[in-house]
């Protein structure tokens, strides 16, 4: 990685990734925070209208791998921020349009940008980190992005509370902020050149099969947490903005604690152990969501599922460790795109579900965890390039 000569010894590639982990918490998780209630108390929405709105925020996602083209023109790391911008203003316009189409049009905006920032990020991170190093600095950047969000939702408990200002403010004050820093960074940090050229065409290799479908099962699961996990505490229990706000504070709290450790546990037992582990835990934690009726239970399985997601970085750490250096790029996009097919197709179906029965929804959900424990048991020990699957040895 090369330096502009006149760069200070702060302007480096972990700096950088340290403050884009900033931005996502503040501006992301706040949109996220207060969705849920804003569209039920402003938009008068229903199961079947978060659905909808769930499935047009995955479609970027699902179109990620676009990023490859638009690298032809641009830098990485330039493109990388002006995701961000996109980002930040969606974000800061969103409470302005309390109507289902409103909502589409800012939210189309606010995911474009954070999908094409998420996949940028990856690819950027497992280019600049080496093999060694990325399990704990991949920990660290989800600890800096917890302390982040610690500090965000904490600013909007007391913009809800304390001052009990409209969703249309807060969400102005906490995109405008973000797009504060996102500017900060264009000007204050140089270009970073990658150590290895990347392919500018898109890359599906047979070897990577195991890592595609993990990706995949992952996309999927993770929308029962994201779309309907937090619709749950809202419509069944009665949580407010702020009770929703509190029970971030907390997930972030645990984050911010035990990322880091996460990262260096998984650097030591391999992705293998680390994955099983997780996927062993979301499928109590999905069938406790289907049949759960006391709301301080429902809030501690939504904690405990919150901090699962940390162990998720085994899989990046698992393609950085089989692949080609050359294929970190393009196959950062293919990667958001796979586990986006079901990303579109989950939230407006699963809406429909869920008004007839939001525990399936659940039990659905444990039923994909419990898919990928089985994808997990063919990670080798000992990943590398021409070890990227368990070789099962059959009596």
């Amino acid at each position: 990685m090369l330096l502009n000569r006149n760069a200070y010894s702060w302007q480096t590639p972990k700096h950088l990734l340290m403050l884009v982990s900033i931005i996502v918490p503040m501006a992301f998780a706040s949109w996220q925070a207060l969705l849920n209630n804003f569209v039920i108390e402003k938009a008068h929405f229903t199961g079947a209208e978060i659905g909808l709105l769930q499935s047009v925020r995955e479609i970027p996602g699902f179109l990620a791998f676009t990023a490859i083209f638009v690298l032809l023109f641009l830098r990485e790391q330039k493109f990388m921020l002006l995701s961000l911008v996109m980002l930040t203003l969606g974000v800061a316009i969103t409470g302005f349009f309390p109507s289902v189409a409103g909502l589409l049009c800012t939210t189309l905006l606010m995911s474009i940008g954070f999908h094409y920032f998420e996949t940028l990020k990856q690819s950027l991170s497992l280019q600049w980190l080496t093999k060694e190093e990325a399990p704990e600095v991949l920990g660290k950047l989800i600890s800096v992005g917890a302390l982040a969000s610690l500090i965000t939702y904490s600013g909007l408990w007391v913009l809800l509370e304390i001052f009990q200002l409209e969703f249309k403010w807060v969400y102005l004050i906490a995109g405008s902020l973000s797009l504060a820093i996102v500017l900060f960074i264009w000007a204050a940090f140089p270009n970073f050149e990658a150590k290895v050229p990347q392919n500018k065409k898109l890359v599906l290799r047979k070897r990577y099969w195991l890592y595609y479908a993990l990706t995949f099962m992952s996309g999927a699961r993770r929308q029962i947490f994201v779309v309907f996990a937090g619709f749950l505490m809202v419509e069944k229990f009665g949580y407010s903005a702020a009770d929703i706000t509190l029970l971030f504070l907390i997930n972030y709290a645990f984050n911010w604690l035990f990322a880091k450790k996460i990262g260096k546990l998984i650097g030591h037992f391999g992705e293998r152990n680390a994955l099983i582990f997780e996927y062993l835990g979301l499928i109590l934690v999905f069938v406790g969501y289907a049949f759960v009726d006391s709301a301080i239970m429902a809030g501690s399985l939504y904690v405990i599922d919150h901090l699962f997601f940390a162990l998720a970085l085994a899989i990046k750490t698992y393609f950085q460790k089989i692949a080609d250096p050359a294929d970190m790029a393009s196959t950062a996009g293919v990667s958001f795109t796979i586990s986006h097919i079901a990303a579109v197709v989950i939230p407006v179906t699963f809406g429909l579900i869920w008004l007839v029965s939001p525990a399936s929804v659940f039990l659905a959900g444990a039923a994909m965890a419990a898919a990928s424990l089985v994808l997990a048991f063919n990670i080798p020990a000992k990943p590398d390039e021409g070890n990227e699957v368990r070789r099962f040895k059959w009596a």
